[in-house]
């Protein structure tokens, strides 16, 4: 059947699927614009595409495709919006929901995962960050310049791998909101390599405890060292991932730190241990899991 119609289109089938596959690489690449451009607008309320654009420099879109892709996703200045909106979800894909309804047992049951942007010099750099729900272990980063997926989830995701080993990933859920870097084909390689289970909310209330992670990391560590460079830049989010994890208690974590809440809970609550439960969902909240009391603005 599609032998037929590649020879009644005349083209042959190679070259479509070349052209089905960059088109795929373009549309997830504008899905992991959303995100970024939702933050800077919680952040700059009035700043407009163009100045956007000049901030961000999308290697793979111009500055007037640029404007007509923030006007068609709901990105005017001069509109009274609810901008949290992060993916309209038009030829890209999508992975349902894993976390609603779960109930969390043990430590690398749920990752979650989100990407955040740091101004420094006039620059835009990428921090992403991966941590597991349970322990609230930040276990893999990266601070990179661009928002490719190499450099961002990947390169995350790699680090979280060498820290606490493959055979601790297998069945592992991943959950993120709709960005690109997260179902670029690359990524879902590796997640399918490594036998994780790949997840995603609609919209940012469904990833709350990672992006208050963005918010902790940026805002309570790194915006007060106020670092110069992006070689310091990088120093700052290693140091604050260090002080996150071994040295700031949580209430939520009977007052101990991340690492001390792994180590005490690893040996009795595996990941075997996993089952399902209700949830209170409205607006997507996981009020039966620990979170955080931290408050910040980002």
């Amino acid at each position: 059947m599609l032998n037929e119609i590649y020879r009644s289109l005349d083209v042959k089938k190679q070259s479509f699927h070349q052209w089905l596959n960059r088109y795929s690489k373009h549309k997830e690449e504008e899905q992991s614009m959303i995100s970024i451009i939702r933050q800077i607008r919680e952040d700059h309320p009035k700043m407009g595409a163009r100045e956007m654009y000049y901030k961000i420099q999308p290697s793979f879109m111009g500055r007037d495709k640029f404007e007509i892709f923030c006007f068609d996703n709901g990105f005017r200045v001069v509109k009274s919006r609810n901008f949290r909106k992060t993916t309209n979800s038009n030829g890209v894909v999508r992975f349902p929901n894993m976390v609603e309804g779960y109930e969390l047992t043990g430590v690398y049951q749920v990752l979650v995962s989100d990407i955040t942007y740091y101004e420094l010099n006039g620059k835009f750099y990428y921090l992403t960050f991966i941590m597991d729900l349970y322990s609230r272990e930040i276990l893999g980063y990266s601070v990179s310049k661009s928002l490719r997926t190499e450099e961002t989830t990947l390169a995350a995701l790699k680090k979280v791998v060498r820290k606490i080993g493959r055979h601790n990933l297998r069945g592992t859920i991943i959950h993120s909101d709709g960005g690109g870097q997260y179902y670029d084909i690359e990524f879902r390689k590796y997640t399918e390599r490594l036998k994780m289970v790949n997840s995603m909310g609609k919209d940012v209330y469904e990833n709350p405890h990672a992006e208050r992670v963005n918010g902790t990391i940026k805002n309570d560590y790194v915006k007060p060292w106020n670092p110069a460079s992006y070689a310091e830049l990088q120093q700052c989010v290693a140091k604050a991932i260090i002080n996150y994890n071994t040295y700031k208690p949580h209430s939520s974590l009977e007052r101990l730190t991340p690492v001390q809440y792994r180590q005490l809970s690893h040996g009795s609550e595996t990941k075997g241990e996993k089952k399902k439960t209700a949830v209170e969902t409205e607006n997507y909240s996981l009020s039966n899991l620990p979170v955080s009391t931290a408050q910040h603005n980002y």
